[in-house]
């Protein structure tokens, strides 16, 4: 089975922020994600993973104002300076978390702008970004987001992400493989996977059920033979990346929700967690 990293910003919502580092670890879990480190000092944060024996595996660039509605900066023209100071305030966290994977998320087109002319902005960006993040070992992944969760995303598609992965012609910028959203946007996830994990260019996964985003298992995915897809194509291609769980538990912040929806985990093999 692949390696599964729990996402905190999603799982053990009945917990504090910190306390769900031991959580995670307490379920099997061996390696960690979540969106953004930023309200937390990052040793804070190394010392709970060290404490916990996890790893951290992907967190989120800053991604502008949040909490009024943005969802990411690369594309924008104009915020070009927050756009760079977000990258270098990231990998400053990555240094300190050992972290080798950054999403930069894209952003939002903005009303009535022709989404063509935001593209020399977008790979200006990542071209920028990608330097600085070479210089550390970090990768940078940039992730496909349907237009239903987030309306107005600017990148939506597989082959837009690695059409765009082409045209910025950096080694350490991949793609950050959502099932979930693929398969609103796009389905045949299956051949998807066959088509561009042997590229190289796929450096995470990450997993929810389909429609609701609840456990992989709740919805209309058939995730036990997607998961024998991956080992199937990372076997044959050497991928050895992790699979984020970025679901919402369907039991909500009922104290131990979390974890007694992992049965779709736990039938699997006992590397299915971490090793």
């Amino acid at each position: 089975m692949p390696r599964f990293a729990a996402n905190l910003s999603m799982l053990y919502p009945e917990h504090a922020f910190l306390d769900r580092f031991e959580a995670a670890a307490r379920d099997g879990f061996q390696a960690v994600e979540y969106l953004f480190p930023y309200d937390f000092d990052a040793k804070e944060l190394a010392a709970r993973l060290q404490a916990h024996g996890l790893q951290q595996v992907l967190f989120n660039a800053p991604p502008g104002k949040w909490d009024e509605g943005e969802r990411g900066l690369a594309c924008l023209p104009g915020r070009e300076q927050e756009f760079r100071e977000g990258i270098v305030r990231a990998l400053q966290y990555a240094e300190t978390l050992n972290c080798p994977r950054v999403h930069v998320m894209a952003g939002l087109v903005p009303k009535d702008a022709d989404r063509s002319a935001l593209r020399p902005t977008y790979i200006d960006n990542l071209r920028w970004a990608a330097r600085e993040a070479a210089k550390q070992g970090v990768n940078l992944l940039l992730e496909p987001i349907n237009t239903r969760d987030i309306p107005g995303f600017f990148l939506n598609r597989q082959d837009e992400a690695h059409q765009l992965l082409s045209e910025i012609s950096a080694l350490n910028v991949q793609v950050q493989m959502d099932l979930y959203h693929c398969q609103i946007i796009e389905g045949d996830v299956a051949m998807k996977i066959r088509q561009y994990l042997p590229t190289g260019r796929v450096g995470h996964f990450q997993i929810a059920g389909v429609p609701m985003r609840n456990e992989p298992d709740l919805g209309e995915l058939n995730f036990d033979y997607l998961f024998s897809v991956i080992d199937e194509v990372s076997a044959a291609c050497g991928w050895d990346g992790w699979v984020g769980c970025e679901y919402r538990p369907a039991r909500g912040a009922q104290p131990g929700g979390t974890s007694a929806g992992l049965g779709w985990m736990r039938k699997a093999p006992a590397t299915g967690a971490g090793t």
